[in-house]
């Protein structure tokens, strides 16, 4: 059995500043099977670093206190808010990414299955290609350096965020 309080649990923030408080409750309960991430997010912050889905995970988001709005879709063209007591599942493959649109503090958890890491060559992310001059699908990977490395799925052209 592990057992924690929140606030013993380090912040680790997405390393493209979306958000300022993340907290991978997961890591600290040590589990493998599933992922449990806790987030309080200021107007206008995110969940994630944009538009994105995991291929071999499937997320459920609960807004505890506050509003979010997701956009969802590989284009982007559908929006769901979800207000304080609501969830909201993405299965894998589906496309979203959800951003704190109210004027208060949203506090949320983020929790996935069957992981409890990120499998980042499961990871896509609609971001635009400054080669293909649009927005297309991008590979992620980490950098040793802490650092998100995005490479186009249409011209393999890689960049550093």
């Amino acid at each position: 059995m592990d057992h924690t309080s929140i606030d013993d649990v380090g912040i680790q923030n997405n390393p493209l500043g979306v958000h300022s408080e993340r907290r991978p409750v997961s890591d600290a309960l040590d589990t493998s099977d599933f992922a449990m991430n806790f987030f309080r997010l200021q107007p206008g912050e995110s969940f994630s670093g944009g538009l994105h889905t995991h291929h071999d995970q499937e997320e459920v988001f609960y807004v505890e206190e506050g509003e979010a709005t997701f956009t969802v879709g590989r284009d982007g063209d559908t929006e769901a808010v979800v207000s304080g007591g609501e969830l909201i599942r993405f299965e894998p493959g589906e496309f979203q990414q959800g951003t704190n649109t109210g004027d208060d503090e949203l506090v949320g958890w983020a929790l996935g299955a069957p992981k409890s890491k990120h499998d980042w060559d499961e990871i896509e992310s609609i971001v635009y290609c400054q080669e293909c001059e649009e927005e297309t699908g991008h590979g992620l990977s980490l950098t040793d350096a802490g650092r998100f490395e995005l490479t186009c799925m249409e011209c393999d052209n890689s960049f550093t965020s």
